[in-house]
């Protein structure tokens, strides 16, 4: 069964306590919500460089040169 460490800092006991089932399950919808999060900023950040990209090239498409378009979006 999953445990939490609870130490008292002014003995220097420690404990290990199970879990409860109310506790796991909040642990594992936690966790959910996080891979979720993260999927989601992955995905902006990939659309993002994907966008970049694009707007890149239709400005070379439109005859900027590569300084040119580092001078206006760096």
């Amino acid at each position: 069964m999953a445990k939490r460490v609870e130490v008292n800092c002014e003995t220097g006991e420690t404990r290990y306590i199970d879990l409860t089932d109310e506790e796991i399950a909040a642990n594992e919808a936690n966790a959910a919500a996080a891979a979720t999060a993260v999927a989601a900023q992955e995905a902006a950040d990939t659309k993002a460089a994907t966008d970049a990209a694009a707007g890149k090239a239709k400005l070379k498409d439109l005859g900027l040169t590569d300084d040119q378009i580092t001078a206006l979006v760096g």
